[in-house]
C-alpha cells in the first residue's frame, strides 16, 4: 500500500511519453518501409527485364527473325507488366546477319525513375536496370 501512492504520481507524468516516442521512432520507421518498397519494386523490375530480354533472345535466333520483330516482342512483355520508356537493343543488328552457333545479344535498359511507385526514389533515383541476355543462332546452314 505504501509502494502504490509514488507509482501513480510516476504514471500520471509520464502521459506524453507514447507521442514524444512515436516522434522519435516514426521517421526511422517510414524509411526502412519506404526503403523496402523502393527496393522490392527494383527486384522485380530487374526480374521482369530480364525475363523480356530472354523472350527477345528466343525470337532473335530463329530464321527469319528481325530486329523490329525483336523489340516489339519485348515491349509487349514489358507492357503486360507496366513497364515503359525500356530501351531495347539487339546485337548484331538485323539479328540474321549472325552465323550458325554465332551469339545473338538482346539488351534491355530502363531508368529507375520511369518505373518506381514512389513519387520521388529516395535511395535508387537516377539508376539504370539492366538484362543482356545471348543466345546461339538457330539457322539453316
Amino acid at each position: 500500500m505504501r509502494l502504490e501512492k509514488p507509482y501513480r504520481l510516476c504514471r500520471r507524468k509520464r502521459q506524453g511519453a507514447a507521442a514524444v516516442e512515436f516522434a522519435v521512432v516514426a521517421p526511422l520507421f517510414f524509411l526502412m518501409v519506404f526503403g523496402m518498397i523502393e527496393f522490392g519494386r527494383m527486384i522485380m523490375v530487374q526480374q521482369v527485364i530480364t525475363n523480356a530480354s530472354r523472350e527477345g533472345a528466343r525470337m532473335a535466333v530463329v530464321d527469319g527473325a528481325t530486329t523490329a520483330g525483336v523489340k516489339t516482342a519485348v515491349q509487349n512483355y514489358l507492357l503486360g507488366a507496366s513497364i515503359n520508356g525500356a530501351e531495347v537493343t539487339v546485337n548484331p543488328d538485323p539479328p540474321t546477319s549472325a552465323g550458325y552457333g554465332d551469339p545473338v545479344t538482346v539488351t534491355v535498359s530502363v531508368s529507375f525513375n520511369q518505373v518506381s511507385w514512389l513519387p520521388s526514389p529516395m535511395f535508387l533515383g537516377g539508376q539504370a536496370l539492366t538484362a543482356t541476355t545471348a543466345m546461339r543462332r538457330e539457322t539453316v546452314q
